[in-house]
């Protein structure tokens, strides 16, 4: 896990956005795909990217730092009922961002596993390509499937993504199981530039018979 992440800012617009300098790595994902929770797993805590069930609440570009480098959350995209003139506000500025931004290093792009390559989500993929910079799909709530099922669906996904979008990858991700968490960091840290380290951490009591991972990712200094 990501640890020592700390909110920094939030825009409404580009021009609020820091001043350029540090490495970006970017999260997008559809309205309720699983996207904070999938940033609260991948950095260990609770609260850190505000979670609702209530699609659509993320209506801001959320930064974090890492170290020497941010992590940004992007307002979820797909909500019907966003008012129109909010959805096309974030519809320019998420295409802008993605497309201009030049230290943004990569994006990890969060879609549900039971829904994944929506029209939507293509769509960000499309915006992303010119640029060159990879993607790392996380197909999140795949606990929700069986095994066969979320191979499948994995099969299904990579098979696109190679004839489509050859600069991105993908895997499967829980945020509840905390399945797909090192591998996920492993890509951020190296896109980043950064070490991938391992901190043993003793287990607590029982803490191992829920799925508790007994270790945590270091993250950059």
């Amino acid at each position: 896990m990501l640890n020592n992440l700390k909110f920094i800012t939030s825009a409404n617009s580009l021009s609020d956005l820091p001043k350029e300098g540090r490495s970006e790595i970017a999260f997008a994902g559809r309205s309720n795909a699983g996207k904070s929770s999938a940033i609260n797993t991948l950095t260990n805590q609770n609260r850190l990217a505000f979670v609702s069930k209530t699609p659509g609440r993320t209506q801001l570009i959320n930064y974090f730092s890492l170290g020497a480098h941010y992590i940004v959350d992007l307002p979820g995209y797909g909500y019907a009922k966003v008012p129109e003139k909010i959805r096309l506000h974030w519809q320019d500025i998420l295409a802008a961002y993605l497309q201009s931004r030049e230290v943004l290093k990569g994006l990890i792009l969060i879609m549900d596993a039971r829904h994944p390559l929506t029209p939507l989500d293509c769509q960000m993929l499309e915006w992303f390509a010119p640029t060159g910079k990879p993607v790392h799909i996380l197909l999140s709530k795949a606990d929700k499937l069986s095994k066969g099922q979320a191979a499948s669906v994995l099969n299904q996904v990579k098979s696109v993504l190679t004839n489509n979008y050859p600069s991105t990858s993908v895997q499967l991700f829980s945020s509840p199981k905390k399945q797909g968490v090192e591998e996920a960091c492993k890509i951020i840290l190296k896109w980043l530039d950064e070490p991938f380290s391992i901190e043993k951490e003793a287990p607590g009591k029982g803490e191992e018979g829920r799925g508790h991972m007994p270790y945590k990712v270091k993250a950059p200094a």
